[in-house]
């Protein structure tokens, strides 16, 4: 059985699905073994924002398809090839469907920047959707499985613009309104991967902005990512922005 049709039947057993599957019911609904195979075509989908994985009330991390606008996305375009599809091939595939500035690269990038905290901070953060009293449902980049650490991640490369800056500030707002829904509160990072991204919301920049993660308790976390993987990032950056 081909990579290809194996992330088909992953595709399918999803699509049919009425709630988000992890990967040990999608290897027993699919018979796509072993488990772990599942597990790399999921993170794939994931990377290609096909598929969204969070921590589920069972503590397991589940898989739901992303909706997208005029239903649900079903399956992923096909390649002209009949070959196996590698992980790599899924991520050129759906780029063109990613809105701009969260390129198949910058989220490829967030994922080694969240893999990168997690070791920094002796936790394994992974992403996740969270309810709030009020029912309502909120994805973030990542927490640990205790809830301990709420994260965002912002894989921009260079200075930041006004309105980028304006993206990292709601980051902020979404962290500060989860957390204050939460008993006892947890610590709150923005996860950045360039010094020069992140230096205006640092607290020697004396901005506005840095201040008040400062008085929300909101830490400016910067990781360095591997330089093959922050060159794509400003690759993907110069294709948005011409």
């Amino acid at each position: 059985m081909t990579a290809a049709s194996n992330r088909d039947r992953v595709l399918e057993a999803l699509r049919l699905s009425s709630r988000p599957l992890d990967d040990d019911q999608l290897s027993q609904r699919t018979g796509v073994r072993p488990r772990q195979q599942v597990n790399q075509i999921c993170r794939a989908l994931q990377l290609a924002g096909a598929v969204r994985r969070w921590e589920g009330p069972d503590g397991k991390i589940v898989n739901e398809l992303v909706e997208r606008t005029g239903g649900v996305l079903a399956e992923a375009p096909r390649t002209p090839h009949s070959g196996p599809l590698a992980p790599a091939a899924v991520v050129r595939t759906l780029d063109d469907h990613l809105p701009a500035g969260h390129s198949a690269e910058q989220r490829h990038a967030e994922r080694v920047m969240l893999d990168l905290l997690g070791r920094d901070l002796a936790l394994t953060l992974e992403p996740a959707k969270i309810a709030v009293p009020s029912g309502a449902r909120v994805e973030i980049d990542g927490c640990d499985s205790g809830r301990t650490v709420l994260v965002e991640c912002w894989a921009h490369q260079g200075p930041p613009k006004s309105a980028q800056r304006h993206k990292v500030l709601a980051d902020a707002l979404k962290l500060t309104w989860i957390a204050s829904t939460m008993y006892p509160r947890p610590r709150l990072v923005l996860c950045m991967s360039d010094p020069a991204a992140a230096r205006p919301f640092q607290p020697t920049s004396r901005t506005w902005a840095a201040q008040a993660l400062l008085d929300l308790a909101i830490t400016v976390h910067v990781v360095e990512i591997p330089d093959d993987i922050r060159q794509k990032v400003r690759a993907a950056q110069e294709r948005q922005y011409r």
